[in-house]
């Protein structure tokens, strides 16, 4: 089971200092538990502060000596920048296609990481047409931005041959439902956030 850990520094306690210093802490015990791939999601901040803390936390991925790939929400810029492992796009945002030409050009580097988040199956095939990595697919359980779906719309997405990840409302107990319909893993806010990871990949890995 894959497992993707997507960063929001506001549901942490404290000023917006101790907050961003959790959010660091938070990374570095993700990669140093195992979390296969950690998404810096602070929509919020200005380019300036997000490439700052972009590089901050791709230092900590670094120095854990894993294998956990740090991704950028939609700014291939500040990914290429801070060294990241690549992006996380949204479906409104460029494809994945011209993602990787922009990261070539500017890097000349190997090649990135490209997830999508998507929340229809028209959404995958696009994503998956456009040579997306792996796509993340949501909201699996409850509802989020307005959007709702189910479990049973899990199961058609992940015949496709894209990777994917279910998102939304998966926690311990509905975790497992989630592979059994085919996905590859699970992404989650809260339930790495909010918890001591190791005992959740623990728990999800057992």
């Amino acid at each position: 089971m894959l497992l993707y850990y997507i960063t929001d520094r506001t549901q942490f306690p404290g000023t917006e200092p101790e907050r961003r210093e959790r959010l660091l802490d938070k990374i570095a015990e993700a990669a140093l538990c195992g979390i296969d791939f950690v998404q810096l999601r602070e929509k919020d901040l200005s380019g300036r502060e997000l490439e700052f803390i972009a590089s901050e936390a791709m230092q900590r991925v670094r120095s854990s000596g894993t294998k956990t790939r740090l991704l950028i929400n939609s700014r291939i810029d500040i990914a290429v920048a801070a060294g990241a492992d690549g992006v996380h796009l949204r479906s409104k945002d460029i494809s994945p296609e011209d993602a990787r030409r922009i990261w070539r050009k500017a890097n000349g580097a190997k090649d990135p990481v490209i997830a999508v988040s998507c929340h229809t199956e028209a959404e995958l095939v696009t994503a998956e047409k456009a040579s997306a990595d792996f796509v993340v697919f949501g909201p699996v359980f409850g509802k989020f931005e307005g959007l709702a779906t189910r479990l049973d719309g899990l199961r058609p997405v992940c015949r496709h041959k894209v990777s994917v990840f279910a998102l939304g409302g998966v926690t311990l107990t509905n975790a497992r439902s989630c592979i059994d319909a085919g996905a590859v893993g699970i992404a989650g806010i809260r339930l790495f956030q909010g918890n001591k990871v190791a005992t959740i990949v623990k728990a999800l890995r057992r």
